[in-house]
């Protein structure tokens, strides 16, 4: 494969023999026609202007979902605000999914003075106006909280990301594969776990996590450490399974992101040395 075509478009087949590669799919097909893995840039703008200037800088990177960190959104208490920040977005991206989180400031979010009952009213309304594709929903909240997200999401055919982060240190083995799998039991479409490591052995332990747990789930995983150390994870991830890495477009959400230029580099030069056998 050579290194100009486009980084991530990679032989699925060949991905599978080498892993249980399940990639990310929206309405009934692969994302982005199944690359693997998608590239996912985060949106963090406070403001409505400060968003729109945000998509002018990202889209022309071709980034193959955006996040919309809706607990950066200064008005995120302004429903009607929320609707129409959400609308545009939508608008502007195009056939680019949207994946709509508030990350709470427990797991490294910004602080709102919305509680969970309004934050999942937010979630109700946004997504029942169908402007985002996907939701990301944090494992640690209330089972009734998480059931209520699967059934607004099954409802207006969204996919729900339930996602466990710990900004303090990384689990164990045992610990991070579990919090995979629980995530398929509490009926998620993808399942998340990010980790922040404290030396290179916690990095290998979030990578062994992700192999043995791509392996036993039925559902697309994402993984990721953080930080410096866990860099390296946003670059080979997918290798171990991980079906989506977030990238820098205009600004970062989140430790240890690299700009998207640099990661689409390092993908295709990984991509084309594992593909050509």
């Amino acid at each position: 494969m050579p290194l100009e075509v486009r980084a991530g478009i990679f032989d699925l087949k060949e991905q599978q023999d080498m892993q249980t590669a399940k990639p990310i799919e929206l309405h009934g097909q692969p994302a982005s026609g199944g690359k693997f893995p998608l590239i996912c840039i985060p949106l963090v703008g406070r403001g409505f202007a400060a968003l729109m200037a945000e998509l002018d800088v990202v889209l022309p990177k071709k980034p193959d979902m955006l996040e919309w960190r809706v607990d950066f959104f200064q008005p995120i208490g302004d429903t009607t605000a929320v609707m129409a920040a959400a609308s545009a977005i939508k608008a502007k991206a195009g056939p680019i999914p949207v994946l709509f989180t508030r990350r709470s400031s427990t797991e490294g979010g910004e602080k709102i003075d919305l509680d969970e009952d309004q934050v999942i009213a937010l979630y109700t309304a946004v997504c029942e106006s169908r402007s985002i594709d996907l939701i990301d929903y944090e494992m640690a909240n209330d089972v009734a909280h998480i059931t209520q997200m699967r059934q607004v999401a099954q409802a207006n055919g969204i996919k729900l990301v339930l996602s466990f982060h710990d900004f303090s240190c990384t689990p164990g083995l045992e610990t991070l594969v579990a919090r995979f799998l629980l995530a398929e039991q509490l009926g998620a479409d993808v399942a998340k776990v990010a980790v922040m490591p404290r030396d290179l052995d916690d990095v290998l332990t979030l990578l062994a996590a992700t192999r043995e747990a791509s392996k036993r789930l039925r559902i697309p995983l994402i993984s990721m450490s953080m930080g410096p150390y866990g860099s390296v994870t946003r670059l080979i991830g997918w290798v171990f399974g991980s079906a989506l890495s977030f990238a820098v477009g205009a600004a970062s959400s989140a430790p240890g992101q690299v700009p998207i230029e640099d990661l689409n580099t390092v993908l295709a030069i990984l991509q084309a040395s594992m593909g050509g056998r």
